[in-house]
């Protein structure tokens, strides 16, 4: 079933033997659509999609206009995924986030409340103007899958994704986030201003009607979470991860920088890598795999240190500088 404005949609159970054929495109027809509404910035769009297929969590910093959240609402319509947001300003409490208990008179105990986390695609706009106490609620659901509200544990929906914005910091009301919560973003991405062609065809596309409207959906939920199991079993070599261990031990070792990546990166890395070679139709990894993805998935995990902040050293040349500095290993065409 197909037309102008009807896309077909897949499951997970409609990949059959070509299976890495119809994984990639079912992907390829998410990011048209997405293109549908974000137009000129093809590899922010990737990036997302990449981490989102890797599982993982993604902020988008950057100044207000610049189609953050028009991004987040067409990764949810095109890919059928429940879709909830709240906009993060001081006075949002945990509770809001997460939920809370209440007496129900008519059933004599206390009931739960469900809060807004409980999607599958959690769009936290501005997460840094709200408090340190409601950032910290999204801990445990952005690493666990889980939430506690009043000692009691409760699932996530499969899959769950958060997709955080933040405005740069020093902009009024802005405070930063914990290196601890950054750190359990996979990405961080930063879709900047427009060029002049790109923010022509959107004002013309926006004259007509709105483009969200036309964004349709070609993906399930359940289809999306067998890519993801397929992107998972992704072959990495093991002079690949001898690569990676080499990358973030540099950052830990490096004059200008006085924390570096987790293990947690680490393991983002890998995740990302595998993801990116899945979407170019490879069932291995290649060392550009990992150098394509390595800026946006470690450079907001680096911790600079004082001389280097007052000499104002951006942290994504020093992480691509550090991919410079480390060998990358020769992998055959078979990923061998």
């Amino acid at each position: 079933m197909t037309s102008e404005n009807t896309a077909r949609v897949l499951t997970g159970a409609e990949f059959g033997t070509k299976a890495s054929n119809n994984y990639v495109g079912a992907m390829n027809r998410v990011e048209q659509e997405i293109k549908k509404v974000i137009v000129g910035k093809d590899d922010v769009i990737r990036n997302v999609l990449t981490a989102i297929v890797a599982g993982g969590h993604i902020l988008l910093e950057d100044v207000p206009g610049v189609g953050k959240t028009t991004l987040a609402v067409a990764c949810s319509k095109s890919m059928n995924l429940d879709y909830k947001r709240t906009q993060f300003t001081p006075d949002i409490m945990p509770s809001d986030v997460v939920g809370y208990c209440m007496y129900d008179k008519d059933e004599k105990q206390k009931v739960y409340v469900p809060g807004s986390i409980l999607c599958n695609l959690y769009l936290a706009d501005e997460i840094n103007r709200t408090s340190s106490k409601t950032q910290s609620a999204l801990l445990e659901a952005m690493e666990e899958g889980n939430i506690t509200v009043e000692g009691e544990t409760k699932p996530l929906p499969n899959p769950f994704i958060v997709i955080a914005t933040q405005n740069p910091v020093g902009a009024a009301g802005t405070q930063m986030l914990p290196d601890s919560q950054l750190d359990r973003f996979m990405v961080r991405l930063s879709m900047g201003y427009p060029k002049a062609e790109s923010e022509i065809a959107m004002m013309k596309a926006r004259s007509a009607a709105d483009p969200l409207e036309n964004v349709s959906c070609v993906l399930t939920k359940e289809g999306l979470l067998t890519i993801r199991d397929a992107a998972d079993n992704v072959y990495v070599h093991d002079s690949i991860y001898r690569y990676i261990t080499d990358l973030v031990n540099r950052t830990r070792n490096h004059s200008m920088i006085s924390l570096g990546v987790s293990p947690r990166g680490s393991l983002a890395l890998v995740a990302m890598a595998k993801a990116k070679a899945f979407l170019a139709g490879r069932n291995y990894v290649l060392p550009e795999d990992v150098a394509d993805v390595f800026g946006c998935t470690v450079a907001h995990r680096l911790i600079l240190t004082a001389t280097a902040r007052a000499q104002k050293a951006d942290v994504m040349f020093l992480a691509q500088d550090i991919l410079r500095s480390v060998p990358s290993p020769r992998i055959s065409a078979t990923g061998r």
